[in-house]
């Protein structure tokens, strides 16, 4: 009883809960790295099928009025890509890289600027957006010199 009593505790110990907890982040990370390139690979063929739609059926002068929705498009795989970064990054390093996370929201609302369709958004949302872009640059800004602080 002694020797199953001093079992249960080691195998509950701080230090080996806290190892399971790893393994299984790492599990996940992984999962979640599949899962995205998964992801990009399927963003990439509705790209190139919408692309081929675009390019031969529709009538001329009419692809400029689609050319956002490809930039859209191409975003979401930059965006995905992205994402994808940030999990094999944790992968590597077991901490969450706070610049690639904010970069992600970077390029995601520039996304969302360059597929806006000014006339059924109202000036709030502009306004929201302005604001997102100027607290994602701030804080991109004092990460990036904190993170040069500490490399030298």
């Amino acid at each position: 009883m002694k020797k199953l009593l001093k079992r249960i505790i080691a195998v509950t110990s701080d230090e080996n809960f806290m190892h399971f907890i790893e393994n299984i982040e790492v599990i996940v990370s992984k999962i979640l790295s599949v899962l995205m390139v998964l992801v990009i690979l399927a963003a990439i063929g509705d790209l190139g099928v919408f692309l081929i739609k675009e390019l031969f059926s529709a009538p001329y002068g009419k692809f400029n009025s689609t050319l956002f929705k490809i930039f859209g498009l191409f975003l979401n795989i930059l965006i995905a890509l992205e994402i994808l970064e940030n999990i094999t990054a944790y992968l590597q390093k077991h901490v969450f890289q706070v610049e690639l996370v904010i970069v992600t929201s970077l390029i995601a609302v520039a996304r969302k600027i360059i597929i806006l369709d000014l006339e059924k958004v109202s000036g709030i949302d502009i306004i929201g957006l302005g604001i997102a872009i100027l607290a994602l640059s701030i804080s991109y800004l004092i990460i990036r010199s904190s993170n040069a602080n500490h490399n030298r």
